[in-house]
Parts: C-alpha cells; structure tokens; sequence
C-alpha cells in the first residue's frame, strides 16, 4: 500500500483481494495519508471485509440496477439524459473510486459547457428543424442541480441496495449552486399578440393551439402535451396525473371552447394535440416555440413564462391568490405569493379609482353651492 501524486490529485494504492484500486483521494497529501491509514488499520483489525462491498460493484452495475427500478417513473424520460452523461463519466469505475472530488469536478465541468445547439444534436444523429448555427446558451444552475440530483439519487440507492458502504455525497456541504426560483417573467398584451402571429402556420397551427392553450389554463407543458379528449368534458378540464400528484380541474373559458371545437380529431389517436401518426408531440413543439419567441422579438421568455402569464393575468384582473392557486395547482400558498405584488398594483389602483369619484363629487359639491349663492 502506498500513495502516489498525479497532476494535481493524491492517490492511495491498495489491493482488494486480488484486485489493485488506485483511489483518487484529492489535492491534499494529508487527506491521502489520512486515507491510506484508515485502510491500514482496517486491515489490521479484519474490517476490512466489510469496506469490500464497496468495491464489489461497478458503476454500469448500479446503472443497470437503477433503469430497472425507475424506468416506469413519470419523470424517466429526463433522467435518461442525466444517465448518459453519468456512464460515459464514470463507465467501468468502481463505485468505491468515485470521489467528492470526481463529483466536483462532474459539476464544474457541467456548469462550463454550453447547451448543445440544434446541429450539435443533428452530428449526433437527432433530427432538428431549422438547425442553423447559434449563440450557446449558457447551462443553468438549475439544470446542473436536477442533473446531480439523480446522481446523488442513485448513490442513495447503492448504499441501500447494499451495493456501496457510504454515498460519496455523505457530509457534503456547499456542493449544489444556490438557486434563484424568484424568476417571474410574463407576456405584454403586445408581445402576445406577436407570439400568436408568428405561430401561425407552424406545426399546421397546432402550435398556436398548444399556446393558446397554456395562456388560457396554465397548464404545464406536459398536461398540455399528453392532454386527452377525455379529459375535457362538462366545460372542465380534469388533470390526474400532475406534478404534484394532486388532482385538478381547469374551467374553460369561451376562448378555449371555441379552440377545441374547431380542433380536428385524430380519427386513431386520443390525444388532442399530435402528429399525424396520431402520436403527442414530444420536443418538437418546444423547438418550434422558441422559433415563434425569436421571431416575435421577446427576449429571456421560455415556455414555462406562459404559465406565469396565465396567472399574472388574473391577478391583474382581481382574481385572489387562493384561485390563483387552486387553478396552478401549487402545493403551498408560498408559490403562488410570487405574484401577491401585482395584487398589490392592483388595488392601489382600485383605490385611486375611490379617490377619482370623491373628487368629482367633492367638485359637484362646490358647484352648487356656487349656484345656490349666485341665486340669492
């Protein structure tokens, strides 16, 4: 047993049965030593059988395991990319070689690479429409965190399924970005009417559609997406599988009545909103929003901003954050405070109107009794 230096990092040398590891420790010689004495006296003392197991498994094994047990989760589909970027990181390592400083890096390697562009993803054999080169946008913070969030996920499960001694994430402090979820982004009236002219004719105008639709619920873009028929009925719309797993029902208002009655069935799909396979429409209709949102000229504005367009808009008009939270659909009364200071615009206007009338009144007063005196 020994240590070694590698670049920056400090390793310790050891055998597991006949099995050599080399376990990157960090940048401090102190921590290696630390490290190659605990193996020592573990060792020493017959302990170290139970420091095996950790060493049993490979990271494709805890891979395997963890598609089987989660697959049928409704939210896989974004883990599936999260999976990808884990086994080309760490594809044949021992689950007992993976470091907080492996983690580390993973993270800062994550947060310094853009977000692939349309014909990153087309070199990689996806399709793309309107793959024109563009300005990388830049990774979120957010998308880091939901990414290593699965990671440390798995790792739970691995010390659960008994396939690790200890997640590396354990103790760890300061390792997730700190995260903005304040951001509250709506559409003028003008900047509406341009995002619905430019989505006309995309998508054979379902596009327009799927829009008109989040303006006039605030659904999220999966309800919308995996909407059925049978979920409009009796001038509602009934919401089961959510993201919150609490069920909900949406009123239709005049607008989208009209826009599902003038809505074409698929004769052999029961989705409202597909293809002509009759299939919902996956990501496609968020690459042709974004399309429509350039082309209008709105800037910083994703899909998800419909929703808070939604909301903005009946607070506006005078609806209480309770509605507002009951149609959102949000668990805790927090969420939904987000937008308490339009309520508060709101009614400092509701109350300029008061004092507009008194006015008036107060001048009608005057002029009578102007008349009153010229009379006597």
């Amino acid at each position: 047993m020994a240590i070694f230096q590698r670049g920056d990092i400090w390793y310790v040398d050891y055998y597991v049965g006949e099995k050599r590891v080399r376990e990157a420790v960090g940048k401090k010689i102190t921590d290696a030593r630390a490290r190659l004495g605990k193996i020592q006296v573990a060792k020493k003392e017959n302990r170290f059988f139970d420091m095996k197991k950790e060493y049993t498994f490979i990271f494709d094994d805890l891979l395997e395991r963890y598609q089987e047990a989660f697959r049928d989760q409704r939210c896989f589909g974004d883990k599936e990319r999260h999976l990808e970027l884990f086994m080309r990181t760490f594809k044949g390592k021992l689950l007992g070689e993976i470091t907080v400083y492996d983690l580390e890096r993973l993270r800062n390697e994550m947060k310094a690479t853009p977000v692939r562009n349309g014909v990153e993803r087309m070199k990689e054999g996806y399709t793309v429409r309107n793959a024109s080169p563009k300005v990388k946008k830049e990774r979120t913070v957010g998308d880091v965190n939901r990414t290593l969030s699965t990671l440390r996920h798995m790792f739970s499960k691995a010390v659960e399924w008994r396939m690790a001694e200890k997640s590396p994430f354990t103790g760890m402090k300061g390792f997730f970005y700190k995260e903005n979820n304040q951001r509250l982004r709506f559409l003028t009236e003008a900047e509406e009417e341009r995002l619905l002219f430019y989505c006309n004719d995309c998508l054979n105008d379902c596009l327009k559609h799927i829009v008109l639709t989040a303006l006039n619920s605030g659904m999220r873009r999966g309800e919308i997406l995996s909407l059925k028929w049978s979920q409009i009925r009796d001038g509602f719309i009934y919401l089961t599988l959510t993201k919150t797993d609490i069920p909900r029902q949406i009123p239709l208002n005049e607008t989208l009545k009209e826009l599902f009655q003038s809505i074409p069935r698929h004769i052999k799909s029961e989705y409202v909103f597909c293809n002509s396979d009759g299939k919902p429409f996956p990501d496609v209709a968020r690459h042709g929003f974004n399309t429509a949102v350039e082309r209008a000229g709105i800037e910083n504005f994703h899909f998800h901003d419909l929703r808070h367009t939604f909301a903005s808009n009946l607070v506006k008009k005078g609806v209480s954050l309770l509605a507002v939270q009951k149609l959102l659909g949000h668990k805790d009364i927090k969420m939904t405070m987000r937008y308490s200071h339009l309520a508060e615009d709101y009614m400092v206007d509701a109350v300029k109107s008061l004092d507009r009338k008194e006015k008036q009144g107060v001048s009608d007063q005057s002029s009578h009794k102007v008349v009153t005196n010229e009379a006597g």
